[in-house]
């Protein structure tokens, strides 16, 4: 007998959320791999993904992890129309299509920025009014630290590709890092990620939230910086016209001439963030510039110094959906 924790993105507008239910396999083989996990269904219209006279859909298991959480599985599933074509909200399957055949080998890696929350107010925060201004949080002393330790730990047995931690700028913030790795499983791994988040932060009497300005005033925001690169970015080390620091600015090029349609996808309530205070540049405007964490895209000193690596989009939102920026930025540099 196995648990196994089916999780999906629902269809809630503007910004979608996880849902998930347990299915207990009664079989004596132990499941193990991706293959051995059944389709599932469920009621979209309770989801926002159906109607009531037409409510079933379907739960297709894309990559399955170990549960740190009560030993059995979780299966990170995509949502089906019952014919078996990708649903309306299934936002990973175009993602999926863009990268068959796609020779440009692009990697991910993803810094997702997360608020602590408890009784409304920031992990921290007095009851009333506000805490020292922000200085010494980042990097240094922060409330919710036990929290983002254990889930720190958690996702690494939970097999996600995690790269570290930090405390954030504001009192309460802080930041996970996922990857460098393919856009779908970066994209796989942020979701579960923020699943396995909410169900510690509840069992501590806390919330998660991904509002891109939780709090208003002199305090930054929350985003989901997002590190991308592509084969050609990566691997060559010459001057050439076509070396590396050539595709990096090439895509930062593209990148600048598609502003506002990434702008569009990169999560909702972005303008209250994006305002060229705290480490962001204004919405309306593109910047790019080594070691500019006030810029739209900043290209890291260590990638201008050995002439090759990545670059950095600083505009996604916190409650991005990883796959749609994932896909966009594929669409627009590849």
């Amino acid at each position: 007998m196995q648990k196994i924790e089916y999780i999906w993105v629902d269809g809630t507008e503007p910004s979608a959320a996880l849902r998930s239910k347990t299915k207990v396999i009664n079989d004596s083989r132990a499941i193990i791999n991706l293959s051995q996990v059944p389709v599932w269904g469920f009621d979209g219209s309770s989801t926002n993904q159906a109607p009531g006279d037409s409510s079933d859909c379907a739960l297709n298991p894309v990559r399955l992890y170990d549960n740190p959480l009560n030993g059995g599985k979780i299966a990170m599933c995509e949502v089906m129309n019952i014919d078996g074509t990708p649903h309306e909200t299934n936002t990973r399957s175009p993602l999926k299509s863009i990268m068959e055949g796609n020779e440009d080998e692009p990697l991910f890696g993803l810094e997702q920025e997360y608020t602590l929350l408890q009784s409304g107010r920031p992990l921290g925060w007095p009851s009333s009014g506000e805490p020292p201004p922000q200085g010494d949080y980042y990097c240094g002393r922060n409330a919710g630290e036990d929290l983002a330790q254990e889930h720190l730990d958690a996702c690494i047995r939970a097999g996600i590709s995690m790269t570290g931690i930090n405390s954030e700028v504001m009192l309460g913030q802080w930041e996970y890092q996922v990857g460098a790795v393919d856009p779908l499983k970066v994209s796989d791994d942020i979701w579960v990620a923020r699943w396995i988040m909410e169900k510690i932060a509840a069992k501590h009497g806390a919330s998660v939230s991904l509002d891109p300005k939780p709090k208003e005033g002199d305090w930054n925001g929350a985003g989901c910086h997002t590190n991308f690169s592509t084969k050609e970015m990566r691997e060559r080390n010459d001057k050439s016209a076509t070396g590396p620091m050539f595709a990096i600015s090439a895509a930062i090029d593209k990148l600048a001439k598609k502003h506002v349609e990434h702008i569009s996808v990169y999560g909702a309530k972005n303008d209250a963030r994006l305002t060229g205070l705290h480490e962001t540049c204004p919405i309306t405007k593109f910047r790019s510039g080594v070691s500019d964490r006030g810029a739209s895209v900043r290209i890291p000193w260590q990638v201008a110094r050995d002439g090759k690596g990545y670059l950095e989009d600083r505009r996604p939102a916190a409650n991005c959906d990883p796959y749609v920026v994932c896909h966009k930025i594929i669409e627009t540099v590849c």
